[in-house]
């Protein structure tokens, strides 16, 4: 089979299994690969501007060395792959600007925990991927890195955090990418751009630092790409004081039927963005889908409210607000305004207040985890929204209201629990729709089997985007 895959797709449209397995039969090799891919990135990047930190030379350096090492028979678990990591995760040498022109650019001092596990699996590091300012944007408009757009459409925008991350998977840029999660980071982007991406539990994937609801994982064409990098990736670090305990956990079992198993289906999210006509007939059916396959599919009440929203929002706003307010006037100035007057909003916030907005964190997951409790998984939208221009910063483009779209996704942060997006239908834009299946906390496993599933369920995928002619 992959023989004749080999025979018939560019290199760079090759999923990492089908590259370890060629590297394994000598029918290609990571030098040739990486040169493909690299030549690739230069069709699209022009118009797609996904990328951070390019570096070939190193990228072709790491392949080589990866040569090697397939030559004497002793080959690394991802050997050879190519991978980008967003930016705000560090990778020595190279510095960590948050998506702002008002960070001081000193290069990082060493990999945070999930760099250093794809440099020990052997994978080629290609470049960072873009992500707009400090990660508090659903966009890939920054002040310090080029607009990022849409493959699919480039007048769209792809989302954001992991802006860059969900561009560079669906145009091609390699199979493997790499992205970070605090309120829907990961799953947004995935949702509009056309990609698997998994939130894993808080501490399946150490990351440095942590904080409450941030999570690194993959995002990939498939689900099985994204199974390979998480076995890479759960594995422990002690830099990471929210980081589970070590579980031994067979990331290759993907298969499972969905016959018999009690999933929820939640349309209304409780605040926010009302959900538009062809999201919700995407969704539903995607839900009809599973129903066919001999699921039980219950209707769910929203179950977050707009007190709790508003409390969450006003204890992110201030901490934005400390991180900018402490800058100079100069590079102050850099910050994109949309994000400063979206976080000037806390100043004045009285202690009262924070102390009431901090505690809505813990409603959240309350609330999150006694809804989801009668069901195996949850089904649900992505994102309200199918599309919007790739100039704007948020679907609302209203810096007051600027987080409506992720009332569907913050809720799992807060919960710990898994959830991933995964492509179920194309809006009118020509932008992908994204089905969010959420699982019990530590079942990250279960939500990849799920998602599995409907790519074997869902209709034929349209092609991925290619670069313009």
């Amino acid at each position: 089979m992959c023989v004749a895959r080999h025979a018939m797709s560019e290199l760079h449209e090759l999923s990492a299994g089908e590259l370890l397995a060629l590297y394994r039969r000598k029918e290609a090799s990571p030098v040739e690969v990486t040169r493909a891919v690299l030549a690739h990135i230069e069709r699209f990047e022009p118009q797609l501007q996904a990328t951070y930190a390019l570096d070939a030379d190193a990228a072709l350096a790491a392949a080589r060395a990866s040569e090697a090492r397939w030559a004497r028979g002793e080959p690394l678990a991802l050997d050879g792959v190519p991978v980008t990591i967003k930016e705000n995760i560090a990778t020595r040498g190279t510095p960590v600007p948050l998506g702002t022109a008002a960070t001081e650019l000193i290069p990082a001092a060493d990999d945070a925990p999930p760099a250093a596990r794809l440099r020990e699996a052997g994978t080629v590091l290609l470049a960072k991927t873009t992500m707009p300012d400090y990660g508090m944007l659903s966009s890939g408009l920054s002040s310090f890195h080029p607009l990022t757009r849409n493959p699919w459409n480039l007048r769209c925008n792809p989302g954001g955090s992991s802006a860059g991350a969900a561009a560079a998977a669906a145009a091609g840029y390699g199979p493997l990418h790499l992205g970070t999660d605090l309120g829907g980071s990961i799953r947004l982007p995935a949702g509009w751009c056309g990609v698997f991406g998994l939130k894993p539990s808080l501490g399946r994937v150490p990351i440095h630092p942590p904080y409450t609801g941030r999570a690194a994982g993959p995002m990939t064409r498939s689900v099985a790409d994204a199974a390979l990098l998480m076995r890479a990736l759960a594995l422990p670090d002690a830099r990471d004081s929210m980081s589970l305990p070590p579980q031994d956990i067979d990331w290759s079992d993907l298969d499972r039927e969905p016959r018999g198993l009690r999933i929820g289906l939640l349309l209304d999210a409780g605040w926010g963005l009302g959900v538009q006509p062809e999201v919700r007939a995407a969704i539903e059916a995607a839900a009809r889908q599973f129903e066919a396959a001999d699921a039980v599919v219950e209707p769910m009440r929203s179950f977050t409210t707009r007190v709790m929203a508003d409390g969450m929002f006003l204890f992110w706003r201030m901490r934005s607000w400390l991180d900018i307010n402490a800058l100079s006037d100069e590079r102050r100035a850099r910050v994109l305004p949309f994000i400063v007057q979206w976080a000037r909003g806390a100043a004045g916030a009285s202690g009262e207040q924070m102390f009431r907005a901090q505690s809505q964190m813990h409603a959240i997951r309350e609330a999150t985890v006694a809804a989801c409790r009668p069901y195996d998984f949850v089904l649900s939208p992505v994102s309200p929204v199918a599309s919007y221009p790739a100039t704007q910063p948020s679907p609302s483009n209203d810096p007051e209201h600027a987080l409506e779209h992720i009332g569907f996704t913050l809720p799992y942060n807060m919960s710990e629990q898994p959830a991933a997006s995964v492509n179920c239908g194309y809006g009118a834009s020509g932008v992908p729709i994204g089905l969010q299946i959420a699982g019990r906390r530590f079942d990250d496993l279960g939500v990849l089997q799920m998602a599995r599933c409907f790519e074997r369920l869902r209709p034929a995928q349209k092609p991925w985007p290619a670069p313009p002619r």
